[in-house]
């Protein structure tokens, strides 16, 4: 039974992770960058998985190995860094939660007609619940793999039916037309940016994986995670290149339901009910665990009480889409920072396990290299982002 169990949390964890990075804005984003660079957008993946899979191992191997969580490390380094991430992670995982809440609404108005406000207090209804069953680690754990997995195999369908130019896809894919470094940012900020690659992490952490017997375990579920958000990328990559490759033009509103409608008709519409409602609401769960697993170890009083956070944490977030809606320009801001997050967290990680005398653990040279290599990366491309933004 305990086997079983430490399975779940490992698989668990690795799909919490993806679901998380899986949103609505995941959807849009790979069908957006997709029809603006067509068969190129493979190169941009596969970018973004090699440094997605060196940022998550090396942040999820430091976090087993000193058995504290984000905040508490930071903190270490520098005293306040901790809270100043606390406080970062905390308003982004409010501000996409609007929007994952936004998804739910809109994946049951697909589904069922009823209107979208409905569907969304139903989806916050459900995330509740889940968390205040008394296996709530576990549910979690079972309810982000099941749902993962429905999404990857009603968008392979759609894939295969929109008859996508997987050749031209592959050449691309090493030898683009164009390269894009805002689409790499904001892939790589989508996957591992802000809390998502804390996601897993804590999860793990909260599970008793610490220390260095838990590193075969904690690097492998870190991989299945970034792997499992790769399958679902290259997927929707290759249903959206399919139709855009056909000649046909996406509904600017909703371009990832036009997708699926035109490769599979009414069915791929309802396809894409389910695949948002599925995206959206396990993202809510992920944002809300890990927004407050930030907060957790500040005060006895938050460890105790944490059920209670998150509660006000899901209503807070629906409460806002109800009042005002999905706040775009929010969103687009937050999107922003992920992508900065990012190298900061990983650069302080690395700080950290560099000069922690651990016993019986060396942090990999080629981690450490590699790692410090993303975190540059990411900053250069950061900063050539926000210079296009300001023109």
């Amino acid at each position: 039974m305990k086997l079983i169990q430490k399975n779940t949390a490992i698989t668990g964890a690795a799909f919490l992770m993806a679901t998380s990075a899986i949103g609505p804005g995941f959807l849009t984003q790979t069908t957006v960058f997709t029809q603006k660079l067509l068969a190129s957008f493979g190169f941009v993946i596969l970018i973004s998985i090699l440094l997605d899979i060196i940022a998550q191992v090396n942040i999820w191997r430091i976090l087993s190995i000193t058995g504290k969580r984000a905040q508490d490390i930071a903190n270490e380094m520098i005293p306040g860094l901790g809270y100043g991430l606390a406080a970062l992670i905390l308003a982004g995982g409010i501000a996409f939660n609007i929007g994952n809440i936004g998804g739910c609404g809109l994946g049951i108005e697909v589904l069922t007609g009823l209107p979208n406000v409905y569907g969304a207090i139903i989806s916050c209804m459900m995330a509740l619940f889940i968390f205040w069953m008394k296996e709530a680690g576990r549910i979690m754990d079972s309810f982000t793999k099941i749902l993962g997995i429905i999404m990857v195999l009603l968008t392979l369908y759609v894939a295969i039916s929109s008859q996508p130019p997987v050749a031209d896809a592959l050449h691309r894919s090493f030898i683009p037309l164009t390269i894009d470094a805002k689409a790499i940012v904001t892939l790589v900020g989508g996957t591992v940016g802000g809390y998502i690659c804390f996601a897993g992490g804590h999860r793990l952490l909260d599970a008793g994986y610490k220390g260095l017997d838990a590193i075969p375990a904690v690097t492998k579920s870190a991989i299945t995670g970034i792997c499992v958000t790769a399958i679902m990328r290259i997927v929707l990559f290759l249903a959206v290149l399919g139709v855009v490759s056909a000649g046909h033009v996406l509904d600017t509103g909703n371009p990832s339901a036009s997708v699926f409608k035109i490769a599979a008709g009414e069915m791929g519409y309802r396809f894409f009910g389910v695949v948002m409602w599925c995206a959206a609401i396990t993202s809510v769960v992920g944002a809300a665990y890990t927004s407050v697993s930030f907060l957790r170890s500040f005060h006895p009083w938050i460890e105790k009480n944490y059920r209670w956070i998150i509660t006000a944490f899901i209503l807070l977030s629906g409460i806002i889409y109800v009042l005002i809606g999905n706040p775009v320009k929010v969103l687009v801001t937050v999107g922003a920072l992920n992508g900065l997050i990012l190298p900061v967290a990983l650069a302080v990680m690395l700080l950290i396990i560099g000069r922690k005398k651990i016993a019986g653990y060396t942090h990999p040279v080629w981690l450490t290299i590699s790692g410090w290599l993303v975190v540059t990366v990411m900053t250069y491309m950061s900063v050539l982002t926000i210079k296009g933004w300001l023109g």
